[in-house]
């Protein structure tokens, strides 16, 4: 799981973050991203793709990899800006602001997926990267967790529509949801199922 980063220190970069996103998929709430700078020979076991874990040991692993960090921060963007500019570059702005909050500015940035467009750190993309980088795969975990959380948080002001359980993706719950009630502030506009409840 560190192939990618001891690629990165082997040429010389001390802090290397790993960046990835949650929330692209679901029909309300924001996209949430997480950077993460992990030490050399750091010991994360159990750390990987946060879609293969269960909550339980996401929250787990969550403590840990904030416990053995040299640095974590946040992104998000929330439902308007999606509507706004699509979820695609709605998710590089969420990466954007996990780095740029990061407390140690990293020297390489490892991000799942593709190129951050006008990035100010030099980066790599890595299609699969959870599957390749130990920091891109925490990242990954830190945001499910803090996207979940705020989710839960949503459920609690929008009972009808179930976001705890359904963390806003379209299950069939949800859909009947809207149907009945019709969105609720934070559904994204722009998404299709939503448009048709409007």
């Amino acid at each position: 799981m560190l192939r990618a980063e001891k690629r990165f220190w082997k040429r010389g970069f001390r802090y290397i973050a790993g960046v990835d996103e949650v929330g692209r998929g679901p029909l309300a709430g924001p996209v949430v991203a997480a950077a993460v700078i992990l030490p050399r020979g750091v010991d994360l076991k159990g750390v990987k793709d946060s879609k293969c874990l269960t909550p339980e040991v996401r929250e787990r692993l969550f403590l840990r990899i904030i416990q053995k960090a040299v640095a974590i921060a946040f992104g998000r963007a929330d439902h308007p800006l999606i509507d706004q500019v699509n979820i695609r570059q709605a998710s590089f702005v969420a990466m954007k602001r996990a780095l740029y909050h990061l407390t140690i500015p990293p020297d390489y940035v490892l991000v799942d997926g593709f190129p951050i467009p006008n990035l100010l750190y030099p980066h790599t993309a890595i299609i699969r990267g959870d599957q390749f980088s130990l920091s891109i795969a925490a990242a990954s975990i830190l945001a499910k967790v803090f996207r979940d959380r705020l989710m839960e948080e949503y459920d609690l002001k929008f009972p009808q529509y179930a976001f705890a359980r359904n963390k806003g993706y379209p299950t069939p719950q949800h859909l009947q949801a809207l149907q009945k009630h019709g969105p609720c502030e934070i559904h994204r506009r722009s998404f299709r199922p939503v448009q048709m409840k409007i």
